[in-house]
């Protein structure tokens, strides 16, 4: 696999804001967690993190024995199977009872000891056998796990990691802002669902084999260990891979990576080039691998994406606290549509949203992803001290442009990916470089085609890549369809008027420029084309740079009149998008 971003780039560790700790084995040894470990929880504490406990021991002997339980916002006991908060003493089900038949037919089988929690049922080896025939002889659905030579019967779909997940849905986090700290096999579930998973040095061979890093010290001393390199950003020293994204494959099929945080990444190229489907793969695989996004869209490209939750319209603009109240969800993600916002008034509104977005990321460690579509419209160097102090927050971040020369430089040297789509992905790549004060790369020559890109990893310091990216057929058709179809709205709009303005004509897509131009007289047709209007609007509005660089080929040619010009433009709508055989006829 050709090296990723992920090795060149220094990880944030303050997207770490929760610890979740097994207790035997791991806090505590012999069931005692030394007094210097509950110090270095309070440190946690103290850097506004949270502490989450996952153990199998049943809540009244957890709290006989350990007294400083209170340290932990919640308590995740009976492997999975009982939510504890500390500081309300509230206790919350997970799982049903044992059914009286279950218990009592473990008992006849002779099954001791045996230790009966709210959910959980609990002996020690070698009695796997016998509870396993019960649970054969009864048809039962129950399921055993093992924490080394202890044996612990629960419902299906019960486990640490179940447990884990409605812990962090409780305190409002994801699963991707937590490091998981364990010793045992039933630890393996919940510390694969964290982004980080640890193993005390005493760890069983097969969890340190499955765990992102392994500490040098046993039991509490290496969760002190571990501790401290949080604390002190020594985390970034480890390479955690597990969760990059795919790019896209080279040529000889090797794939190409990015991490999936603290990147900026730069997609650029112009209308009609892929952009939109490029973004619409990543977004995909964000919303796949459960990575919290806001997409702000100025031009309501994204208002379909059907795992996300759209906020705002043409009508009403959308409003910031809804947006945030929105994202204090982990598991949704949010689209800002604009197009109720003036063009004047958007700069401003993305700099406070941008503010409020850092701010958030801060304390809850999402959205993990900010993606700005048509980054040009908000982002431009003329609002660069607007901007500047909202983007210095750091985070994953996606900037889809048509041209890098309409935004920020203080944002631009920020970006850590570039993806270069169209014609002259060289242009877009040189621009950037000499923005950020570096040596132009050599672009590869080649011509790129559909779903084709030129990716530059600006800190491995190698040589831009040509990658295909994954983009589906049905993608590049959809956003064709959007303009031969949609409605680009009242604002955006070709309005027919003729030199005398006693026209005033709206068509809001490419179906409905045909159908008027078609019947239109020929002044008032001519009237605009001379303007060089239509081209106008195909770049502006259509985001189609061929189409337009065509179509004022056609305006300037003042040999052909009125018939002839509608016909040559017809061609060229028509060689670009599939429109209903019945128009034109």
């Amino acid at each position: 696999m050709i090296n990723s971003i992920t090795n060149a780039l220094p990880k944030q560790t303050s997207r770490y804001l929760a610890i979740a700790f097994d207790y035997d084995g791991t806090l505590a040894n012999d069931g005692h967690v030394a007094e210097d470990v509950i110090l270095a929880l309070r440190e946690v504490v103290r850097s506004g993190r949270r502490l989450i406990l996952v153990t199998g021991r049943r809540l009244e002997e957890l709290l006989k024995v350990f007294q400083a339980v209170d340290i932990f916002d919640v308590a995740v006991c009976e492997n999975g199977a009982l939510l504890y908060t500390p500081s309300t003493k509230a206790i919350k089900m997970l799982a049903p009872p044992p059914t009286q038949d279950l218990v009592q037919a473990i008992q006849a089988k002779g099954v001791t000891p045996i230790e009966l929690g709210r959910s959980i049922i609990a002996t020690w080896r070698p009695n796997e056998e016998r509870v396993l025939e019960v649970i054969q002889e009864l048809g039962s659905d129950w399921q055993i796990t093992f924490n080394k030579r202890a044996v612990m019967v629960l419902p299906p779909g019960i486990n640490k990691a179940s447990g884990l997940t409605a812990a962090l849905r409780q305190l409002g986090l994801s699963r991707h802002n937590v490091i998981g700290v364990g010793d045992a096999e039933n630890d393996i579930a919940f510390l694969n669902l964290c982004e980080c998973s640890a193993a005390v040095a005493n760890a069983l061979p097969v969890l340190k084999s499955q765990a992102d890093l392994a500490t040098k010290s046993d039991h509490g001393f290496g969760v002190i260990e571990l501790i401290e390199d949080l604390l002190t950003n020594k985390l970034s020293d480890h390479s955690i891979t597990r969760h990059d994204l795919l790019l896209g494959t080279t040529a000889g099929g090797e794939s190409v990576t990015f991490s999936s945080d603290n990147i900026t990444i730069l997609l650029a190229g112009p209308s009609q080039s892929g952009k939109s489907t490029i973004c619409r793969s990543l977004i995909k695989q964000f919303a796949e691998n459960g990575y919290q996004y806001c997409a702000i869209d100025p031009e309501g490209d994204h208002d379909r994406t059907s795992d996300a939750l759209t906020i705002g319209n043409s009508h009403y603009p959308p409003d910031i606290d809804d947006i945030l109240l929105a994202l204090e969800n982990p598991e949704e993600s949010v689209v800002v549509n604009m197009l109720g916002l003036a063009f004047s008034d958007r700069p401003s509104f993305v700099a406070r949203l941008l503010f409020e977005l850092q701010k958030m990321r801060q304390t809850l460690g999402h959205p993990h992803w900010i993606i700005i579509d048509e980054a040009h419209h908000v982002l431009h160097p003329y609002w660069d001290e607007t901007i500047k102090p909202a983007w210095e927050g750091g985070g994953a971040n996606i900037l889809v442009t048509i041209d890098p020369r309409e935004i920020s430089s203080s944002v631009l040297s920020s970006v850590d990916l570039a993806i270069a789509v169209g014609q002259d992905p060289a242009s877009t790549l040189s621009y950037l470089a000499e923005t950020v004060n570096q040596s132009p790369p050599n672009v590869p020559k080649n011509t790129l085609g559909w779903g084709e890109a030129i990716a530059w990893f600006r800190h491995n310091y190698g040589e831009p890549l040509l990658l295909k990216i994954a983009c589906s057929a049905h993608e590049r058709k959809r956003h064709a369809r959007k303009y031969a179809y949609g409605d680009v709205g009242k604002e955006r709009s070709f309005y027919f008027t003729g030199a005398d303005k006693r026209l005033n004509i709206k068509v809001q897509n490419l179906i409905l420029f045909m159908q008027v131009a078609e019947g239109l007289d020929e002044s008032t047709w001519l009237f605009h084309l001379r303007n060089g209007d239509y081209s106008n609007w195909f770049d502006n509005v259509i985001h189609d740079s061929t189409l337009a660089s065509e179509t004022r080929k056609v305006e300037r040619n003042t040999h052909i009149g009125a018939r002839e010009s509608r016909s040559l433009i017809k061609e060229l709508i028509e060689r670009r998008y599939t429109l209903p055989s019945r128009l034109f006829t």
